[in-house]
């Protein structure tokens, strides 16, 4: 075990169904909300789409031989929901069912313990094309009822659950930036799904208190570490502000049952508050186990009085990532201390961190050394946060290998594992898989 952490911390990769599965529309798949946008003249950079992205629905036992290799004891993947609903609801796809019945069966033959996230963003189109998908509030009983297919097929041997992976990214940058599927822009509408998707979360925690007698629930966001561009009361009010918008609306209210008081406030005021029913709050809030963190980077907040939020994002002057985002691991540290003291002191899982980097192949070998440092300055923030009080339980680095990174395409890299896409699709280690497995091995 990594030195300094627990003996029983989870060190694992992440990834997500629509990134790395390809096989979209095989065997029985419907397609998903992903299928059609990236199809979408324009939608996709380069014009590039997950139809066979890391193909690994063909090649999963290789894949998880490079985690045997890595030493993990843990791996964080989403189930497609279309692959075993193909229409959302009704006829279940066997075929899709036996390949994530394969899957957790592979990995715990090599002891590495099955971490499910339920939604990572891939709709079936069909309750899209039906009523809006996460549009509509029923959307919540379809989530229900296919939580509860996965936990019947899967809950004897997965004992970790993630219900949905970064909500504010299903609403907002879906529905108020347009920037993924279903690609629309409208913050009413914004406000709205992300109420619809608290509220999938929590119907399925309570099914999960009913069909699983033995494991833990928990939601992963978004976690971004918000901080003032000067100390001036405009700026401090606006970094209030912007932070109840990324991260209080999906912490606090699954916690209290309650919106952020003075954001909900100010979206009641312009009449862009979503429809809320007698019984939504109480569902939304029931007990979970766990948080999820992704942690990526910092934004920096200023006033500006003519947005909505009176609140403007800048660029700061730190080192930044291909993705353009600043390279910060203080701010995991805080953000980790934060959130466990003021998001009811649940165990917390960092359930992605990682960096895109220009990896280039030459001779056969990728130096990935700007990654190495990445690892390793935000491996030690979150040991800091476990010596200064911190619950956390696990650390899973996005991600494996090199994949379908949303709307940028395959021109984003994030993997330890570099992915040829010009050569069947080889999978070839770099210099921080290396890192990493023996970072795992040092006691």
């Amino acid at each position: 075990m990594a030195a300094g952490f627990p003996e029983d911390f989870l060190w694992g990769v992440a990834t997500a169904a629509y990134q790395i599965e390809g096989a979209d529309l095989e065997e029985g798949k419907g397609p998903s909300i992903w299928s059609d946008f990236s199809h979408k003249p324009g939608r996709i950079d380069f014009g590039e789409s997950g139809d066979v992205a890391c193909d690994h629905y063909h090649r999963f036992t290789e894949d998880i031989d490079l985690m045997t290799e890595l030493g993990l004891n843990s791996y964080r993947f989403s189930i497609s929901w279309p692959r075993v609903l193909p229409k959302g609801s009704g006829t279940t796809n066997q075929k899709g069912i036996d390949f994530y019945d394969k899957l957790v069966d592979k990995l715990l033959e090599r002891e590495i313990q099955p971490i499910v996230t339920l939604y990572h963003w891939d709709l079936p189109l069909d309750l899209q094309a039906r009523f809006g998908g996460w549009e509509c509030r029923d959307i919540s009983n379809y989530f229900a009822d296919y939580s509860s297919l996965m936990f019947y097929r899967l809950g004897d041997r997965v004992k970790y659950w993630i219900t949905l992976n970064e909500p504010y990214c299903s609403s907002h940058v879906s529905y108020l930036w347009g920037e993924h599927a279903p690609g629309k822009r409208d913050l009413k509408m914004s406000l709205s799904v992300a109420h619809n998707l608290l509220l999938s979360h929590g119907e399925a925690v309570r099914r999960f208190r009913e069909d699983v007698k033995d494991g833990l629930i928990g939601l992963t966001n978004v976690s971004t570490f918000v901080e003032p561009v000067t100390d001036s009361k405009e700026d401090l009010r606006a970094t209030k502000i912007y932070d109840q918008f990324v991260n209080g609306w999906f912490f606090e209210t699954p916690l209290t049952g309650e919106y952020p008081s003075e954001l909900f406030a100010l979206f009641e005021n312009a009449g862009l508050t979503p429809n809320i029913e007698s019984e939504d709050m109480e569902i939304i809030s029931v007990p979970f186990d766990f948080w999820g963190v992704n942690y990526y980077t910092r934004n920096l907040v200023r006033r500006e009085e003519s947005s909505i939020l009176g609140t403007e994002v800048v660029q700061g002057e730190l080192p930044k990532s291909e993705m353009g985002w600043e390279i910060y691991p203080e701010g995991l540290e805080a953000f980790l201390f934060k959130a466990y003291k003021q998001y009811g002191k649940k165990p917390i899982y960092i359930t992605e961190n990682g960096i895109a980097c220009k990896d280039k192949l030459l001779n056969g070998s990728v130096d990935d050394h700007r990654r190495i440092e990445y690892l390793r300055q935000h491996f030690s923030a979150a040991l800091n946060a476990i010596k200064g009080g911190v619950d956390l339980k696990g650390y899973f680095v996005w991600t494996l290998m090199d994949n379908f990174e949303w709307a940028r395409g395959f021109s984003k890299r994030f993997g330890l594992v570099y992915v040829d896409y010009n050569n069947d699709l080889r999978r070839i280690p770099k210099k921080s898989f290396e890192y990493f497995r023996d970072f795992i091995r040092t006691m």
